[in-house]
């Protein structure tokens, strides 16, 4: 897997129990596997139309730095899909914690919003990932 982005868990982030709100963890999965999904696809046109269930594996505190990786999971015509997992970071020792996986789905699409397909370079790159 590869890392996306990393975030810090603050005061901001935190909900009624005491941990991190499961929407901000959201928002954070979605922005990530966004900016992963422009990137491959070389166009800023690649709007989110699924994602799988999340689960919330472990919580997670203020302080807490949080890394959310990608990788490919299946690569479709007009769509690719990444497996997600956003781990919890100790300073102390680089341990990593997974608190959240997920599958997202991303579309290409045109200047009208219709499902455009994603150029054969692109495809060729994760042939094995197609079917």
């Amino acid at each position: 897997m590869q890392l996306v982005t990393t975030h810090i868990c603050m005061v901001k982030d935190i909900g009624v129990h005491g941990n991190l709100f499961g929407g901000i963890m959201m928002a954070w999965i979605d922005e990530a596997a966004s900016a992963m999904a422009v990137s491959i696809c070389h166009t800023p046109n690649m709007v989110t139309i699924k994602v799988d269930e999340l689960v919330f594996k472990k919580k997670v505190k203020e302080g807490f730095v949080i890394r959310i990786y990608a990788e490919v999971a299946h690569m479709g015509n007009t769509s690719l899909t990444f497996k997600i997992e956003a781990r919890k970071v100790s300073v102390y020792t680089g341990e990593e914690d997974v608190v959240v996986t997920t599958n997202t789905t991303f579309v290409r699409i045109d200047e009208e919003g219709k499902p455009t397909p994603i150029p054969t370079i692109v495809k060729e790159r994760f042939k094995d990932k197609q079917g």
